[in-house]
């Protein structure tokens, strides 16, 4: 009996070294080395973008609250939300969704239209062009451009 007890006290020591020695590795890989300012300044988006790719999909509000701004919801439905912000910089959509599906759905949609939208999981943001560059950094996401429906302009007579 005494030997049992034996192994499975070095078991778990040998776990628990593991755990550590990993826990350490990732510690270190992670660090580079670089103060925080350094890392800030190498990173392609700030804080709020990478904060946003963990809660955006959640909540309109969350999205406007990176934005700045105090949104209104105008639609609260079973497959989207969508809130409407009126800024200094201009006025803006945020729509989330429940599932990407949806999101997938509504760009679909929205296609017909044209235009250039924010878009990240789960989340669309409308607006010009010039503003979705500007809420970038604060959101992540991708500009994505989407092609309108019907003819396309042709030569002019001379």
């Amino acid at each position: 009996m005494q030997s049992h007890r034996g192994r499975v006290g070095r078991g778990a020591r040998i776990a628990t070294a593991t755990g550590g020695l990993a826990l350490l590795l990732l510690t270190t890989a992670c660090g580079g080395g670089e103060d925080g300012k350094a890392a800030a300044r190498s990173s392609p988006t700030n804080v709020a973008a990478t904060v946003a790719g963990v809660v955006a999909p959640a909540k309109v509000e969350v999205i406007a609250d990176l934005t700045g701004c105090k949104v209104k919801i105008r639609t609260e439905a079973d497959e989207l939300r969508e809130g409407v912000c009126h800024t200094g910089k201009g006025d803006y959509l945020i729509t989330t969704f429940p599932q990407e599906k949806l999101k997938l759905t509504w760009l679909d949609a929205a296609s017909v239209y044209g235009g250039k939208y924010l878009v990240g999981t789960r989340w669309v943001v409308s607006a010009k062009p010039a503003l979705l560059e500007q809420l970038r950094p604060q959101l992540g996401g991708k500009i994505q451009e989407l092609r309108g429906v019907g003819p396309t302009p042709g030569p002019t007579a001379p």
